[in-house]
């Protein structure tokens, strides 16, 4: 059974659950010296095509694939990815006829309006999409995969640090915190770091942007690209940091009435679904949620449930484009 992703990670200060922190601390020490060894001992594979890997330093929930999305958008890209929670191991370009059972929600979303590649393998992915044309890949996560040669490595940071949040919690890496490695070691292999904001938060902490000051520093924010639907709404979500998608709707005027949050990649059974719209029953009540729990439903459902879509919109169009520029100029020359 998946578990929810515990909110207590995020704890900077007074971190709660001491006793089970101190128990989960022996294991880290293993999974970071396991992560840096594969690391080192990687022999990174030219694809044939530039590579850009958007990954991050922590378990989820950072944002990343929004970025995924304005990155593959702006340059042409095909999008590379493991396709988590999917059957297929790939190499394969995802169709239409793909379900988020068969290559994972991520693919199925990215790929209604980008060339989209599935690949346990990313090294083989990432030889099949050039093979393919692809004039250069964005790869989804896989900043501590050594397999393929990276162009450009960007860092996705969640940028809430309200509420006592803090996006690498007291630094402890997994499974007591919500660090893949030692932040340090994650942005000494970072070209740059993005610092994505929620639409409603008037700047990112400076104390954050010092933490990140050993790489360059874009900033971005989640914008909803329509208003939530009218009316009263229960919304729900299987994603990293479900209590942001709450916070979210909140903000940008959404009645919600009420919110079930769900481990990240959750199949939705028809007892859960046939729940939450006995929820919505209850308040009168429209479902909404997320793309990418909305790619999991079955397709009975989706007729009943509105998807909220958002995007990465960045603050510094031109800090993103010099970013982007040299692999502009390789597209050019190869093409």
């Amino acid at each position: 059974m998946k578990l929810s992703t515990p909110q207590w990670w995020y704890t900077r200060e007074r971190s709660p659950s001491p006793v089970l922190r101190a128990l989960l601390t022996p294991p880290s020490w293993i999974w970071t010296w396991a992560t840096a060894r594969r690391i080192a001992r990687g022999a990174p594979v030219d694809p044939g095509a530039p590579v850009i890997c958007v990954g991050n330093v922590t378990m989820g929930g950072a944002g990343k694939t929004p970025v995924v999305r304005e990155v593959a958008r702006r340059l042409g890209g095909h999008v590379l990815t493991r396709g988590y929670g999917g059957a297929q191991a790939g190499p394969l370009r995802v169709e239409p006829h793909h379900a988020a059972a068969d290559v994972g929600d991520e693919p199925v979303m990215l790929a209604a309006d980008l060339p989209v590649w599935v690949a346990r393998d990313r090294a083989a992915g990432a030889v099949a999409a050039a093979q393919a044309g692809a004039p250069v890949i964005i790869m989804d996560d896989g900043h501590q995969n050594p397999s393929v040669k990276k162009a450009l490595s960007l860092v996705v940071v969640d940028g809430e640090t309200r509420n006592d949040e803090w996006p690498f919690g007291d630094g402890r890496v997994f499974p007591a915190g919500p660090m893949r490695e030692p932040l340090k070691a994650g942005l000494a292999r970072a070209d740059a770091a993005i610092v994505l904001l929620p639409a409603d938060l008037e700047a990112p902490d400076p104390e954050l942007l010092r933490a990140l000051a050993s790489v360059p520093v874009l900033v971005a924010r989640l914008q909803p690209t329509e208003p939530p639907p009218p009316g009263p709404q229960v919304g729900f979500a299987g994603v990293g940091k479900p209590w942001k998608v709450e916070r979210a709707l909140k903000a940008a005027g959404c009645e919600l009435a009420d919110f079930w949050p769900f481990p990240d990649h959750h199949a939705y059974s028809e007892s859960e679904l046939a729940r939450l719209a006995d929820r919505a029953t209850q308040f009168d009540a429209g479902l909404v949620t997320t793309e990418k729990d909305w790619a999991r439903l079955p397709p009975a459902w989706r007729t009943r449930i509105r998807p909220w879509p958002v995007r990465a919109v960045f603050e510094d169009e031109a800090a993103l484009e010099s970013l982007l520029l040299p692999l502009r100029e390789k597209v050019s020359a190869a093409g």
